[in-house]
């Protein structure tokens, strides 16, 4: 390590932009915690009886009714106003430097950051585990305040009225509430699985990271439906009215459409469970397309207004999902691939130098030869600061989908059709934090951290600031797996030695007590780089909604809400009003709900599309750019050819760099503890990826207290 490196970075010089961002942070937590608040107060007597009633005395028109601009202000506003802002946020973010980062600073949440394991949730640290009480105690609130006021005025006479006994009058009553308890979890389930979200960093979240929250409020929504469903059923059958099941009202509330909203949750849960999700993947994927008559009837069952109190989270959603939808419409161009004996592959594609990433981005992948509905992630383990025109995937063979995909690559083919979407990753990454970072990983885990490392080398041969020193202890059942370290450089465009990174590596190869012979050694370690062919029409990988990508989102939140709003209005005011006379007693709740879809979908097929548009000229550009130069330094060549030779030679010599680097352990396993308390440095950054086993064994270890420098980093891989 060059003594002459400062050891700190300096401070930041986007001082105006960090006082914006400030300022914006400030609403957006304002407004959250009233957002919040309206959930808390939602099923007290003050909220129905006299904050409600006021707001829509005060916002009822002919052009949104008596109750949809109460909804609208109260619940869908507050959130679409904040996806809006935080845009904003996370392009100051971007623009401001990103090398403000304090060696060994002082993290106050440190404790609180601390690992643990709960059986059921996995690895979460304080934080989370305070959140999900919080939010348990938020459900159990509301549940238990509708229960109080609404038991209060059932009386044996006035179930008596009804021909009822008490406690199927109580029956009636609790059943409804579970359900609207379980809308409050409703409302937030979709912001986790919205990849290109401006919430979730809004928050410090990836949608990765986030998935299990997902996992969770599933779980919450379809048990609370589940005993919802139930509870009605028992209680038509006490008071033999069964054929409620059968009713599907012209207004108000629609039974049939609520039972095909529960089978269809109820086929989307059950494939949902590990067991289930990791043997037939195939069956979880493709049943988890239910979510789609899943909302639709919930919508039909409950109508579109009280809907609209969880509308934001999935009006998000789809402006995601289909900005998805256009990126992966074309072919991105495939350059080459190195085929590694341990059934792994790296694809390197080629990429605008407008798209940037940080290190453990994933990135969607769909090969139609394979499958054309099937889409995989995979994490990236190029650098786009290291390797600024390519991008590289790692995928180890351990399914039928990723078997295909290395038998495919295994033969003489000239391309191979590949759509992607993404990439996807935290908005920023803080590992110059740290002294040291320690990354353990088991098998194909290794892969997340191989973009670290790359990212480290371009830091260390750019910065004039110290880098952290990295440790990698990874494990491997077999020696041909070792070839898996072969990927830490780049195929091209690696430095040959980077003086200034310390980098140990510490292999273990647990099912073989010996290396093996030399001769056989080759034959196992031997990797093969193929080079493909693409089509003229296929493109870099590129931003869908550019450099800018952040100020378009908000624009497209923005304006597509607008729209929606300004055709509803329309519609309200110019052909329901008329018929309804805002009594919503006349106009099919149905049909009502069916147009506000309509529009819905309109709003963001208008405005994301615009905004694709208008991106897709200058992406050509970068485009076309890319491509020539592209096919100037890309080989096409079979690896009998002295290019494709020549270029292997230039590749091995980086490759005999890192393998000086490497300690190998043959019949053992890592010991952890040991490698993790004999550290020394002040701040040590860990990140663990591989068997869940593993994961847990390293949480625990940082979570035990016996060490205060030891920092377990929540970018930490559980899939």
């Amino acid at each position: 390590m060059d003594p002459q490196r400062a050891p700190a970075a300096p401070p930041s010089r986007g001082g105006g932009s960090n006082t914006i961002r400030a300022a914006i942070m400030a609403v957006v937590m304002a407004v959250f915690a009233g957002y919040l608040f309206l959930w808390m107060m939602i099923s007290t007597n003050p909220y129905r009886l006299k904050w409600l009633p006021k707001v829509r005395t005060q916002t009822a028109s002919t052009y949104f009714g008596t109750t949809h601009g109460a909804t609208y202000l109260l619940f869908t506003f507050p959130v679409m106003f904040i996806a809006t802002l935080g845009c904003v946020y996370l392009h100051l973010g971007k623009k401001s430097s990103t090398d403000n980062h304090t060696k060994g600073k002082n993290d106050r949440l440190a404790i609180l950051k601390r690992p643990m394991i709960i059986k059921g949730l996995g690895i979460v640290c304080w934080i989370e585990i305070a959140f999900f009480i919080m939010f348990i105690a938020l459900l159990t609130w509301n549940f238990a305040t509708y229960l109080r006021i609404s038991f209060a005025t059932i009386t044996p006479k006035s179930a008596a009225k009804k021909g009822e006994q008490v406690w199927e009058v109580k029956l009636d009553s609790a059943s409804h509430r579970l359900a609207l308890v379980a809308n409050i979890a409703l409302a937030f389930l979709f912001f986790p699985v919205t990849r290109g979200s401006s919430v979730l960093p809004l928050f410090g979240l990836t949608s990765e990271g986030s998935v299990k929250y997902h996992i969770w409020l599933g779980h919450i929504v379809m048990t609370l439906f589940t005993v919802h469903s139930l509870g009605y059923i028992v209680y038509w059958a006490s008071v033999n009215q069964l054929s409620e099941m059968l009713e599907w009202k012209k207004t108000g509330i629609s039974n049939v459409a609520g039972e095909l909203s529960f089978v269809a949750g109820l086929i989307l849960w059950a494939t949902t469970f590990p067991r289930i999700r990791r043997r037939m993947f195939e069956v979880f994927f493709y049943s988890h397309n239910m979510y789609i008559p899943f909302v639709v009837f919930f919508i039909y069952h409950v109508g579109i207004n009280y809907t609209s109190m969880m509308l934001p989270g999935f009006f998000l959603f789809v402006i995601d999902r289909y900005l998805r939808f256009l990126q992966s419409r074309s072919h991105v161009r495939l350059l080459s691939a190195r085929v590694l004996p341990c059934e792994t592959v790296e694809l390197n594609f080629s990429k605008t130098k407008g798209l940037s990433y940080t290190p453990t981005s994933i990135m969607f992948l769909n090969v139609p030869t394979i499958s054309k509905m099937q889409w995989h992630p995979f994490t990236i383990s190029s650098s786009s600061s290291l390797e600024t025109d390519k991008l590289s995937v790692i995928i180890k063979g351990e399914g039928k989908w990723s078997n295909k995909l290395h038998q495919l690559l295994s033969h003489s083919i000239d391309r191979l059709d590949i759509s992607v979407e993404g990439p996807y990753g935290p908005a920023t990454t803080d590992f110059l934090r740290h002294e040291l970072l320690v990354m353990v990983s088991g098998g194909s885990g290794v892969t997340p951290f191989i973009s670290i490392i790359r990212e480290l080398i371009h830091t260390s041969q750019t910065s004039k600031y110290q880098t952290p020193k990295i440790l990698l202890i990874t494990s491997f059942k077999n020696s041909n797996d070792l070839t898996m370290l072969d990927l830490i450089l780049p195929i091209c465009g690696a430095p040959s030695e980077f003086p200034n990174l310390d980098l140990k590596i510490e292999a273990y190869v647990t099912r073989e007590k010996h290396a093996p012979p030399a001769e056989e050694k080759e034959k196992t370690t031997s990797t093969r780089t193929v080079w493909l062919k693409p089509n003229p029409s296929d493109a870099p990988i590129s931003p869908i909604l550019g450099t800018n990508n952040y100020l378009w989102l908000g624009a497209i939140i923005s304006s597509s809400f607008i729209i929606y709003l300004f055709f509803i209005g329309i519609l309200t005011r110019y052909y329901i009003f008329p018929i309804d006379r805002n009594t919503n007693k006349i106009y099919p709740s149905a049909s009502r709900a069916s147009l506000h879809m309509l529009f819905l979908c309109i709003g963001v097929f208008i405005s994301a599309t615009s905004a694709f548009l208008m991106n897709k000229s200058s992406n050509a550009r970068d485009k076309t750019t890319q491509i020539q130069n592209m096919e100037g330094a890309t080989p096409q060549a079979s690896p009998n050819s002295l290019f494709y030779n020549a270029d292997r030679e230039l590749e091995s010599l980086p490759q005999q760099s890192i393998s000086q680097l490497i300690n190998l352990h043959y019949g053992e396993r890592p010991d952890l503890r040991k490698f993790l308390f004999e550290r020394k440095e002040s701040s040590v950054g860990v990140l663990v990826c591989g068997p869940k086993k593993m994961r847990h064994e390293v949480a625990n270890i940082c979570s035990s207290g016996l060490a205060a420098n030891l920092h377990f980093e929540s970018i930490s891989f559980s899939w």
